[in-house]
């Protein structure tokens, strides 16, 4: 089977999850679209929930498979999202961003009773930090904003370079809130908390990809099948 095959399948398995009259979070990427295709699909078999997309593109993909769609303003709680992950720690810890939607995404998961992380078994690791590391920063001071991510980077134990996200065209990559992303290539990350700390208080950091907390529960799909993992002590 191929990663996209195990991405459906533990696409799949989240469905097992989703109960009528849920308030849905979906997320973004390769992994979230075949879920929010497969939801779509129990949509129109009659399954009754509402869901708040993590990112204009997912929204699009919802609205077209007929998803009824609300906003955090709206519907401020939510009982379950269900995303994808560019790194899985076995503490649930995560690396996401990759997609480019790693604020909005943090700001759903955070308003929902649980969060469920879907993934092929690649992205299982052992630590963090071979993935980059999105980091969401404001365009105004960018060169300063770098050099204290760089600085808290060095400070963590993880040093590595950064580079501007950049789009097809070649220009700097804009999220849909209208900020760019920095990529940190960390290699590893032994302390999450500690690196996710001191990103947090620098003036233009909008938001990092580390996960930290959020995710319940995680469906990875590979060769040995599919399984299903709790974090310990969840929400």
């Amino acid at each position: 089977m191929s990663a996209d095959a195990y991405k459906r399948d533990a696409a799949a398995g989240a469905l097992d999850f989703v109960e009528s009259g849920m308030r849905l979070g979906l997320g973004t990427g390769s992994t979230a679209r075949p879920f929010v295709e497969m939801l779509g699909e129990r949509v129109r078999a009659g399954l009754d929930v509402v869901a708040v997309p993590t990112s204009e593109v997912t929204r699009a993909q919802a609205d077209q498979c007929g998803i009824p769609l609300t906003t955090l303003d709206e519907t401020p709680e939510l009982d379950l999202t269900v995303d994808g992950a560019d790194e899985i720690a076995p503490d649930l810890t995560l690396i996401k961003g990759g997609g480019g939607a790693l604020l909005r995404e943090k700001i759903v998961a955070s308003a929902s009773r649980r969060m469920l992380v879907i993934a092929d078994e690649s992205k299982w690791v052992a630590m963090l930090g071979q993935f980059h590391l999105p980091i969401e920063v404001v365009p105004f001071g960018l060169a300063a904003t770098r050099r204290a991510v760089e600085a808290a980077t060095v400070a963590a134990g993880c040093p590595g370079p950064l580079s501007l996200r950049r789009d097809k065209a070649g220009h700097a990559f804009v999220t849909d809130s209208g900020h760019f992303i920095l990529d940190a290539a960390l290699q590893r990350i032994a302390d999450p908390r500690s690196l996710a700390a001191r990103l947090a208080v620098i003036p233009g950091v909008v938001e990092h990809g580390l996960f930290i907390g959020l995710a319940d529960l995680a469906v990875i799909a590979g060769p040995e099948g599919r399984r299903t993992v709790e974090r310990p002590n969840s929400r």
